[in-house]
């Protein structure tokens, strides 16, 4: 009779472990997800702040770009509008858009692409640019990770109890997998 009892109360002491372990597992992948998301809106803040310097950089040598400008200006205003990284996500696919748009026209102006204020802030924003890449693909790999544990059996048994739930990746617009048109 005494065996049993101990083989029940290790049995028991087992799976208690076990959902301690995956009720902390879960939680440290949901925690990194979230930390992901926020480390997209700090890279995505960094942007926001580079842009009006840009743009006066911008501004004396493309006066006849104006419609260049306003998109990016009203492109950077729709960004502010709140959300976090994944609601905004189009209207960021838009700005990264009109920031490419920008610099392929500032080809144009040899003036500009030598001035030191404007290769400096463009190799800042190319970095920031980096960086946002990064942080999604953080986001997508700490994602993925949580999403394959909610599914993974035994855990997928247990994880309705502990309020667990898939996150969705973050995916790029369609029309950011398309190369940008540029016309002058």
């Amino acid at each position: 009779m005494n065996t049993i009892l101990t083989v029940i109360a290790v049995l028991a002491g087992v799976a208690v472990l076990w959902l301690v372990f995956t009720y902390n597992r879960l939680v440290t992948l949901r925690f990194r997800a979230k930390e992901a998301i926020s480390d997209i809106d700090v890279q995505l803040k960094r942007r926001y702040d580079l842009i009006p310097n840009l743009v006066e950089a911008v501004k004396g040598y493309m006066a006849h770009e104006k419609g260049v400008l306003e998109n990016v200006t009203a492109a950077r205003a729709k960004v502010a509008s709140g959300g976090d990284a994944l609601a905004r996500s189009h209207d960021e696919n838009v700005l990264s858009s009109t920031l490419k748009t920008l610099f392929a026209v500032a080809e144009n102006y040899p003036d500009l692409k030598a001035n030191a204020n404007f290769l400096d802030l463009q190799r800042e924003l190319a970095d920031t640019e980096n960086k946002i890449q990064a942080s999604r693909r953080f986001y997508n790999t700490t994602v993925r990770d949580l999403n394959t544990k909610i599914e993974i059996f035994p855990v997928n048994l247990v994880v309705g109890t502990f309020g667990f739930s898939r996150m969705d990746f973050f995916e790029a617009e369609d029309e950011e997998k398309e190369p940008v048109q540029v016309r002058f």
